[in-house]
C-alpha cells in the first residue's frame, strides 16, 4: 500500500526590530537632505542643468501606500541626512551574520509554538529577498546555528519568496523526502532601498519570519492543513534591483541609484491586481473552494490600495479589516515576509474549519497562493 504525506502548517515565527521609523520622522530627515542637495546644486538648479529635489510629506505617504511606520535594524543612520543608509559594524566569518541571526530568532519561535526541537527537523529553506551575500548559502548557516542535521539551500522570488518556499517544503513532504522543514524569510529590505528617492523612500521595513511546514502525522492539535499552492511568474523590468556581484564588472555604473530598488509603481499596480485576483479566483475553483467563503485573506503587504482591490474581486466585496488584516501601517513592505506577518499575528481567533488563503506578489512578476483550513 503507498504510504501519502500530507502538508500542514504546524505554526510560524516572527522577529520584529527594536528600532522603528514613524513617517513624521522620515520626512523630517529627508526634507533635511533635500534643503541640503539644493542648496549644495543651487547655481547648477538656477541654470537650469539639475532638477530641484521635492520634499516629502507624512499626507503624500499615507495616500500612496497606507504606511505609517516601519521598523529597522539600523535607524540613526538612515535618519542621517548626511547618511541615509544603514550601518552595522563589520562581522567576521567566526560570527553569525546578521540575516542569519534575526532568522535563527524568528525559527526559534516557530518551533517552541510548535514544540518543536531542531532534532525534529530535515531541512531549512531561507526563502527570501535580500541575501546579505551569495555563499555560502543563509540557509546553512542558520542550519548550523539552529543545530539542524539536514540540508538547507537559499531561493529568492522576491516578494512572493515566502510562499514559493512553502510550496517546495510542501513538496518535499508529499514526495516523502522529508517530515519537516523550515521556511525562514529574513528580509534586512532597508538596505536595498534608496532613501534619497521620494517617490519609494518610505516603503521598506526590516523583519523576519519562520513557517515549520510538516507531515501531518507529526501535526500538533492546532494547526492549518494545506489545501493547496500555486505559483505563477511573468517577466517584467517595472520592478527591480540591479545591485550584485557583477556590477564590479562596470565601474562607470557601480553605486548609481539604478542599483538599489526602483519600481514604476502605476504600472505595477495595473498589471498586477488582476494577474493576481485572477490567480486566487482560478486555483479556489481547483480546489472547489468558494472564494466568496474565505474567512481571511492575509496578503502581501505591499499597498493597501491593491490589497482592498484584490480581496475585493476574491470576496465580492469590499473587505473588512477582520477578513483582510492589514500590517503594513506599523512594518511597511516587508518583501515576502509581509503576508507571514499578517497570518501570524491575525490567524489564532479563527475556528476549528475556517479556511484562508496566504498570498504574496511582486518583483518577477511573481505570486504564490497558499489556501490553509483550519484544524483544532
Amino acid at each position: 500500500m503507498t504510504q501519502t504525506h500530507h502538508p500542514i502548517i504546524s505554526s510560524t515565527g516572527l522577529y520584529t526590530p527594536e528600532e522603528s521609523i514613524t513617517n513624521e520622522e522620515l520626512v523630517e530627515s529627508f526634507n533635511a537632505y533635500v534643503q541640503l542637495f539644493n542648496r549644495d546644486n543651487a547655481s547648477a538648479i538656477e541654470a537650469g542643468e539639475v532638477e530641484p529635489l521635492a520634499t516629502s510629506s507624512v499626507e503624500f505617504i499615507e495616500k500612496a501606500s497606507g504606511i505609517k511606520a516601519r521598523h529597522v535594524m539600523s535607524k540613526a543612520p538612515i535618519l542621517d541626512p548626511e547618511t541615509m543608509s544603514p550601518r552595522w559594524p563589520a562581522r567576521s566569518n567566526d560570527e553569525l551574520s546578521v540575516l542569519a541571526e534575526i532568522g535563527v530568532m524568528a525559527a526559534n519561535q516557530a518551533l517552541e509554538r510548535a514544540g518543536r526541537s531542531a532534532q525534529d527537523v530535515d531541512a531549512v529553506l531561507c526563502a527570501a529577498s535580500n541575501m546579505e551575500r551569495a555563499y555560502p548559502a543563509m540557509a546553512i548557516e542558520i542550519q548550523q546555528a539552529l543545530g539542524i542535521d539536514g540540508f538547507g539551500f537559499d531561493m529568492n522570488v522576491a516578494c512572493s519568496s515566502a510562499t514559493f518556499g512553502i510550496q517546495t517544503a510542501a513538496d518535499y513532504i508529499r514526495a516523502g523526502n522529508a517530515r519537516s522543514v523550515l521556511v525562514v524569510n529574513p528580509e534586512i529590505t532597508s538596505g536595498h532601498l534608496n532613501w534619497r528617492d521620494r517617490d519609494s523612500h518610505f516603503i521598506f521595513g526590516d523583519v523576519a519570519t519562520a513557517i515549520l511546514v510538516e507531515d501531518s502525522s507529526l501535526s500538533p492539535d492546532n494547526h492549518w492543513d494545506i489545501l493547496g499552492t500555486k505559483l505563477k511568474t511573468v517577466f517584467s523590468n517595472n520592478i527591480r534591483n540591479n545591485f550584485g556581484f557583477l556590477n564590479r564588472a562596470s565601474p562607470e555604473t557601480e553605486g548609481t541609484a539604478d542599483k538599489l530598488f526602483v519600481q514604476e509603481g502605476r504600472k505595477v499596480f495595473k498589471e498586477v491586481v488582476p494577474m493576481v485576483a485572477q490567480m486566487i479566483i482560478d486555483e479556489a475553483a481547483r480546489l472547489k473552494v468558494d472564494p466568496h467563503s474565505l474567512r481571511r485573506l492575509w496578503l502581501h503587504q505591499a499597498n493597501a490600495g491593491m490589497n482592498r482591490l484584490i480581496a475585493q474581486r476574491v470576496l465580492g466585496h469590499e473587505a473588512n479589516d477582520d477578513e483582510s488584516p492589514t500590517v503594513l501601517d506599523t512594518y511597511g513592505n516587508t518583501s515576502s515576509a509581509g503576508s507571514i506577518i499578517a497570518f501570524h499575528l491575525h490567524s489564532d481567533d479563527l475556528q476549528a474549519g475556517d479556511t484562508g488563503l496566504i498570498c504574496s506578489f511582486g518583483a518577477g512578476y511573481s505570486a504564490g497562493t497558499v489556501f490553509v483550513r483550519k484544524v483544532g
